[in-house]
């Protein structure tokens, strides 16, 4: 399994046209005075966070939400993360933070990350997931209406206006 984010598919750029190649989706953060060391650097940790907020924006803007999952008695876990640093992100900056899903098996899924400001390359990553039963824990298989929507949202044709599968 690669697990090294930088691997792109030159014939995809991001929907907003970015340099970052490969990735279907971005979202914007704000480096937040919160998120900073004393010298107005982004901790490490802000980073995760960040991987997060693209994760569950992913997630509504292709499967309805997080919370769709929730309610559909579907939780997605954290099983690792992994992040590499390149370049610092600063208090105030707007950074993108790229997103994308793959190697959906069974009940396991990873993502995978760039994060960039003005086409700089700052940091990028990636964290695996399983799907696992709300009430008891236990791994469950991704549902295949979660699977149908990620390889619509990663088939490289995909228009932003397509509709997200609903549940069956």
């Amino acid at each position: 399994m690669n697990r090294d984010a930088r691997v792109i598919r030159p014939d995809r750029l991001c929907e907003d046209g970015a340099v970052v190649h490969g990735f279907s989706f971005s979202t914007e953060v704000k480096v937040r005075f919160a998120e900073t060391d004393a010298q107005g650097i982004a901790h490490n940790s802000s980073y995760f966070v960040w991987f997060e907020v693209a994760r569950v924006d992913y997630l509504d803007r292709y499967a309805g939400g997080y919370q769709r999952l929730r309610d559909l008695g579907v939780e997605a876990v954290v099983l690792e993360t992994h992040v590499r640093y390149l370049r610092p992100a600063r208090f105030d900056e707007r950074l993108r933070v790229h997103a994308r899903c793959l190697d959906v098996r069974g009940a396991r899924f990873r993502y995978e990350y760039a994060v960039e400001r003005e086409g700089t390359l700052l940091a990028d990553g990636w964290t695996s997931h399983a799907t696992v039963d709300a009430r008891s824990l236990r791994p469950m298989r991704v549902p295949s209406w979660l699977q149908e929507a990620i390889a619509s949202a990663e088939a490289p044709e995909r228009s932003s206006s397509e509709p997200s599968p609903s549940p069956s």
